[in-house]
């Protein structure tokens, strides 16, 4: 005879299983630019809950507003104890027909889908 699993049998397993779903999406909270011509540094300020090395908000990236990637910050080790937490990216050549960049931040579990942050660029 099979034994059949209720959702009552199954809630236990589930509470007491490891889950690193739980640290949830990689959200930019604030973000600034100042440029100077076409050159741009940014400042980003990312929320997640890192939870170590296999999951924790790994980069972000500025993108235009036809979706072309036109940088990356890579974060280089998570950030468990200091949440939010902020880092800049210099040198960041823009093209003068881009007037305002998208920021978005990716986690290594979800990738990306958290809160993101439009810059209007003041050149």
């Amino acid at each position: 005879m099979r034994r059949r699993w209720s959702r009552w049998t199954t809630l236990p397993l589930l509470l007491v299983q490891p889950s690193s779903a739980f640290a949830g999406l990689a959200d930019v909270v604030a973000a600034s630019a100042d440029c100077s011509g076409s050159v741009c540094t940014f400042t980003v300020t990312v929320r997640h809950a890192d939870e170590g090395w296999s999951h924790y908000a790994d980069f972000w990236e500025v993108d235009a507003p036809d979706g072309r990637v036109l940088a990356t910050r890579v974060l280089q080790h998570p950030h468990v104890d200091e949440q939010p937490f902020t880092r800049e990216l210099r040198g960041v050549a823009i093209p003068a027909d881009v007037t305002s960049v998208r920021i978005r931040a990716h986690d290594r579990v979800h990738g990306f889908g958290g809160r993101e942050e439009v810059v209007r660029l003041a050149r």
